[in-house]
């Protein structure tokens, strides 16, 4: 019988160190990690959350603890509304919201909801702000007063969110459009082409005005001259004061005569 092949403990003791150099080897390489600019990270041990922690390298105990790092920079959210007016008509517009998870409140956020927010809290908050807001107004409000609208939208979106730990930046709350009914949009522009129409005519009224205006005053003004002149000459004698106008008219040149021999006569000029 051949003799058994024992492994000397010296290779046995070498085998134990390589696996244990190549366990400990993955056990420290993952007992750091890396939180980038813009980001937290979940620390959870045993899987419930107990730290929170910024931008950096940090060390984390093996097994018993795990990393879940959030985006806390600026995201954009946009969903589509639909509500109705005060005036009962269909409003449909998109909303886009500019937010960002507040960095203090990660664990709460995350045990109260989650991180899903867009699907879980935002959208349906949209929804339901718009329906609220759009219903105070009527549709041609809407148009007319857009700006108030929107900033009504805003200030209930910001408040209602902030409650779940999200937050709403200045100016964050745009929306695209308010589009109506097609029969609404058509009446609403036929408004506004009979409007036009009435302005036309009242601009075009107003100008026979003042050109009517211009031509009695011209008349008045004429008049005037007229009285003025006739006074003139009134007061300067009369008929000698026309024979003057005449002479300073004349232009040198003697008129012909035949007939007689009587005195040439001087023709009035008038």
């Amino acid at each position: 019988m051949s003799a058994p092949n024992i492994t000397p403990p010296s290779y046995r003791f070498l085998t134990i160190v390589i696996i244990a150099i190549v366990i400990g080897s993955i056990l420290i390489s993952g007992s750091f990690y890396t939180v980038k600019a813009g980001e937290k990270a979940l620390v959870f041990t045993w899987g419930k959350i107990t730290s929170v922690t910024s931008e950096g390298l940090h060390f984390k105990i093996p097994v018993m603890q795990t990393i879940s790092k959030v985006d806390i920079r600026t995201q954009k959210a946009e969903a589509p509304a639909a509500a109705a007016s005060k005036n009962m008509q269909t409003v449909s517009t998109v909303l886009t919201l500019n937010y960002h998870l507040d960095p203090a409140k990660l664990d709460v956020l995350y045990s109260t909801v989650g991180l899903e927010v867009e699907n879980k809290i935002i959208a349906a908050r949209i929804q339901e702000t718009v329906k609220a807001v759009v219903a105070r107004y009527t549709a041609e409000e809407l148009l007319s007063q857009r700006e108030q609208v929107k900033n009504e939208i805003s200030e209930s979106l910001t408040r209602q969110l902030l409650e779940y730990n999200i937050v709403v930046g200045a100016g964050g709350v745009q929306i695209t459009n308010f589009d109506f009914s097609r029969g609404f949009n058509e009446a609403i522009e036929d408004k506004q082409v009979a409007e036009q129409k009435a302005l036309t005519a009242k601009n075009n009224l107003e100008r026979i005005k003042i050109e009517a205006d211009q031509k009695v005053a011209q008349a008045r003004g004429e008049a005037e001259a007229i009285r003025i002149q006739a006074e003139a000459i009134r007061a300067q004698g009369g008929k000698e004061y026309v024979n003057l106008k005449a002479i300073e008219r004349w232009d040198g040149k003697l008129p012909l005569y035949t007939g007689g021999n009587g005195p040439m006569p001087f023709l009035e000029v008038k």
